[in-house]
């Protein structure tokens, strides 16, 4: 980089933050992204270059996939060398999930990828856009030594910066939307920005960066309930190329001792369905054999979750899957985390 001042791209894929009512109808639209420095002129104190990008039909989060996500990767993949940042605007709803995908398919991240957002529109005058994007923006330009300070996908939102695939949304109406159930938020936004230096991943520089663009989305997502029955079950295992399952269970992995239930499970395995095991609670992790009623499923070879997040594990199955490695390895692989998704 020639310039002394930070290079970042903002990346517009859609959602609330890039609205603004139509005060003839009351109706949500999209404006020009081009003219984002017109509706937030703070952002031109920010002491950095900024330039903007934008789907060319900008979709709500409801509506991102696995195209979105690969979207996403091939600009920052084609502009990483022109940039020390990116900065992803995205509809709320679905974004922990695009987090915890842009984690794994960008190999060997050396500089900030940070999401964010908005529960209101740029145009509100009570919005909650400008404090994300302008803090999101100070972030990702973050440098120490002519190096980047993060170097890693990040969701910010609400004064905190959190790792991607650690969060989950919790609220649909608060603007503290998001939290990291079980790691600490990498810094913090105040009078002064706090960074949690302990927190942050880096990558060595010797290792070029790439894009894995190999996602198989044959995953589904089962949450059990009482009363599930072995219908359902059959039913579900019964998806066609059903690849890979997100079993979400009680506690701290448990689920029913029910012979059906347990061969039905053991069943979906042998014909190579791989079953990872989440825990349907906010925070906390998977220990599979504390109890009888998370043994059996240790037993016939479920995947333990440990403390990853739903949104992070079903991606991570798609990244795994996608790569098409040893059938016998794969347990091994979940388990280990590779990008500071589990511990």
């Amino acid at each position: 980089m020639t310039s002394l001042k930070a290079r970042i791209l903002l990346i517009y894929t859609g959602g609330t933050i890039g609205m603004v009512k139509d005060f003839t109808s009351g109706a949500l639209i999209a404006f020009d992204f081009n003219e984002l420095l017109s509706r937030i002129p703070e952002v031109q104190l920010l002491d950095c270059d900024i330039e903007t990008i934008s789907f060319e039909t900008p979709i709500d989060s409801s509506n991102m996939k696995l195209s979105g996500w690969l979207k996403i990767a091939t600009i920052i993949q084609e502009n990483y060398s022109k940039f020390d940042g990116f900065v992803v605007l995205h509809g709320s709803d679905t974004m922990s999930y695009s987090a915890s995908a842009l984690s794994f398919m960008l190999e060997n991240l050396a500089k900030p990828v940070i999401f964010t957002g908005s529960q209101l529109p740029i145009g509100d005058l009570r919005t909650d856009a400008k404090e994300n994007l302008i803090t999101a923006i100070q972030v990702a330009a973050l440098q120490e030594n002519n190096q980047p300070v993060i170097q890693e996908v990040c969701l910010y939102f609400e004064y905190k910066l959190y790792r991607g695939n650690r969060t989950t949304k919790i609220s649909a109406e608060h603007f503290n939307a998001f939290t990291s159930p079980n790691f600490p938020e990498l810094a913090e936004s105040g009078v002064h920005l706090r960074i949690n230096s302990e927190a942050l991943k880096t990558t060595p520089t010797e290792q070029a960066f790439s894009v894995n663009t190999n996602f198989d989305d044959n995953v589904a997502i089962l949450k059990l309930f009482p009363g599930i029955n072995e219908k359902v079950l059959t039913s579900f295992f019964a998806i066609p190329n059903l690849k890979g399952i997100v079993l979400e269970t009680y506690g701290s992995g448990n689920a029913p001792t029910e012979k059906w239930f347990v061969d039905a499970l053991h069943q979906a395995i042998q014909q190579g369905i791989h079953i990872v095991n989440v825990t349907q609670c906010s925070g906390g992790s998977v220990s599979m054999g504390n109890y009888e009623t998370s043994t059996q499923l240790k037993n016939i070879g479920v995947i333990s979750g440990k403390d990853i997040t739903t949104e992070a594990a079903i991606t991570k199955l798609m990244y795994l899957l996608g790569q098409n490695g040893p059938h016998n390895s794969f347990k091994v692989q979940f388990e280990t985390a590779i990008r500071g998704e589990m511990l």
